[in-house]
């Protein structure tokens, strides 16, 4: 064989081996490109699969009802002195900021503080932030099982006197996509357009 012949077969060989990469480097040029999140990406969890718990209205709710709308899911407490506020405050502006798109979002707020936070009283602190957020409770089971079933750390510490206890728990916030899987981990020491940004990347993502 001569040399420009085999020079010329190193060439074809070389291009059908190149020539798959090629096609697969442009198909995935044209694919649709990922979400680019804020926050932080916890889609590979295997947890935080569903609750039952009841709203402030009187009805049993689980993740299922929310299918097609973006879930936001927070645990808290009304008597908790900072971080529960700052949280709602920021995600009653993310709400604001997503305009027409935030009527795909739902707001939970899960109470670590059953035995204090009644339905009413939910209800009154929620309305606070805005009239779209819900507040879910539970038995002292129900509210056990829940915690569990997301890792979220609640501790009950004494207060001074009864009925004036604190409750330390996980500060940070959970992002369902429209389909009801667990997609985010927003810390709290995120504001209002980390919020706005990540769930506007899910609702994006959702129409495509």
């Amino acid at each position: 064989m001569s040399y420009r012949a085999f020079t010329f077969n190193a060439l074809v060989l070389t291009a059908i081996i190149l020539l798959p990469a090629l096609f697969l480097t442009a198909c995935g040029d044209a694919a649709k490109p990922k979400p680019e999140f804020l926050s932080t990406d916890i889609s590979s969890v295997n947890f935080g699969k569903d609750f039952r718990l009841a709203d402030h209205t009187g009805n049993m709710r689980t993740l299922s009802d929310f299918k097609g709308k973006v879930v936001v899911l927070f645990f808290g407490y009304t008597h908790c002195p900072d971080v529960c506020p700052a949280t709602m405050a920021n995600l009653a502006t993310a709400m604001e900021k997503l305009g027409p798109q935030a009527d795909r979002v739902q707001v939970l707020f899960v109470t670590v503080d059953p035995e204090r936070d009644t339905p009413a009283i939910l209800q009154q602190y929620l309305s606070a932030f805005s009239p779209a957020f819900l507040g879910l409770s539970g038995n002292p089971q129900a509210t056990k099982d829940v915690i569990k079933e997301f890792k979220i750390v609640a501790q009950k510490q004494a207060g001074e006197s009864p009925g004036h206890h604190t409750v330390d728990h996980s500060t940070g916030t959970y992002i369902f996509d429209t389909s009801g899987k667990l997609r985010l981990y927003v810390t709290s020491d995120k504001g209002a357009d980390v919020f706005a940004h990540d769930i506007s990347e899910l609702l994006k993502a959702s129409e495509k």
